[in-house]
């Protein structure tokens, strides 16, 4: 029963996936891309922890976790960027 419950979240992801990517091509705006691309990182690392559970291994906790980490960092440098015009002052 958990397979199939792990299919579907899997394709629910993957979906939300296909529409961030929507929204990265079609954004009328960067801060609708940033936002999008986090929640790509998001959504990724959501389909890491699921894949993790259906394999019964941690080393994909771990990966999501250091996509967490390189995720956050990415998005506030974009950010920056796009504000100020330079990630370093």
């Amino acid at each position: 029963m958990i397979e199939y419950a792990l299919i579907f979240a899997a394709g629910c992801y993957g979906a939300a996936l296909l529409l961030d990517l929507w929204r990265i091509v079609v954004g009328p705006d960067a801060a609708d891309r940033i936002l999008a691309l986090d929640t790509m990182v998001i959504n990724v690392i959501a389909l890491l922890v699921l894949y993790g559970i259906w394999r019964d291994t941690a080393i994909y906790f771990e990966a999501a976790m250091l996509i967490a980490m390189v995720g956050f960092v990415s998005t506030v440098a974009y950010c920056r960027f796009v504000l100020r015009g330079d990630i370093i002052e």
